[in-house]
């Protein structure tokens, strides 16, 4: 079973997939089906013995081309919808241990004309209207598969916090004439404290707004709406920048930081020139052992609570603080 909800209250799909109950579930590294498939041994998901990155269809995805039959009947305070759309998995590196992070510069750089690549083949699909690219790391934000790997999903709809993004940008640039995030950018720049990375193309900081412990945001110099307007220079240089930012987070407690990784871009349908191509970090570690839950205000109301200053918070991350 797999079909959309309409929750009229928030005016929002919810993907209904009981088929993910089945999904394989932390198995031990031996039978880890994100790895190459060895001569006499386990068969995985990949059918070679080797592979630099390799991306393919999500054995349990929460959306199909074609998508199956919808189960309920809607109403018409209740829409249902078929659950098309595309998810697929891409693994970094054929070896189980190493992460995004450890990674080189180049090798990085060939994950972003691969995740380029995809962004603009999956959205040339009649039926898509968002290409979202993200990675989950770590037990602590529900990964099941240690294998270094993200993901990306082709929506049939603008996801609500894109859109949220997408109408502010709009609103800001209708006021002001500016785009939002070069506005952003801007700040961060002339105030320096928050900044943790900067390159010719790229910067990285905490936003002073900051809702997650240690939350970083990329953004583009130049303004930007997706990955396919990268020049070849920028796309080394955001490979640069997403080393860094990996490298400091590891530094941070001496081990690989959960985080969510998400790259916020344009839909691929229409155009939305105010709208500037970003990534967003969000770290669930506190400190080396405490984590940050969403509880009763972040869950409930909407409104987030951080313990730590994003001030603070880029200090620590640039090492100036133990």
């Amino acid at each position: 079973m797999s079909e959309l909800r309409w929750n009229p209250q928030l005016q929002q799909w919810v993907i209904v997939a009981t088929h993910r109950q089945d999904r394989t579930y932390k198995p031990p590294a031996e039978f880890c089906p994100l790895c190459p498939t060895k001569p006499g041994q386990f068969p995985t998901e990949i059918p070679a013995e080797n592979y630099e990155i390799v991306v393919f269809e999500n054995k349990f995805p929460s959306l199909k081309t074609p998508p199956p039959e919808i189960d309920v009947a809607g109403s018409q305070i209740y829409p249902v919808a078929p659950s098309v759309g595309v998810c697929e998995v891409i693994c970094y590196s054929p070896d189980h241990n190493r992460t995004l992070g450890d990674q080189s510069v180049e090798h990085i750089y060939n994950l972003v004309q691969v995740w380029t690549d995809r962004y603009q083949e999956i959205g040339a699909k009649e039926e898509i209207e968002y290409v979202f690219i993200f990675e989950n790391r770590g037990e602590a934000v529900g990964v099941t598969l240690h294998h270094p790997h993200g993901q990306i999903y082709g929506f049939p709809f603008i996801p609500p916090i894109l859109q949220k993004e997408l109408n502010s940008a709009k609103e800001h640039h209708t006021k002001t004439g500016n785009c939002l995030y070069c506005d952003i950018l801007k700040q961060e720049l002339e105030d320096q404290i928050r900044v943790i990375d900067q390159n010719h193309s790229f910067a990285a900081f905490v936003p002073f707004f900051a809702r997650f412990p240690f939350e970083v945001h990329i953004l583009a110099r130049r303004h930007v709406s997706s990955l396919a307007e990268l020049t070849d220079e920028e796309q080394y240089d955001l490979a640069k920048t997403l080393k860094q930012v990996i490298t400091l987070y590891d530094r941070l407690f001496d081990k690989p930081l959960p985080y969510l990784m998400v790259l916020h871009q344009s839909p691929t349908k229409n155009v939305y020139d105010e709208y500037h191509f970003h990534i967003e970090f969000y770290p669930f570690n506190q400190t080396a052992t405490r984590l940050k839950y969403l509880a009763g205000v972040e869950s409930g109301a909407g409104t987030f609570i951080t313990d730590m200053s994003p001030e603070y918070q880029a200090k620590k991350i640039r090492g100036e603080i133990k």
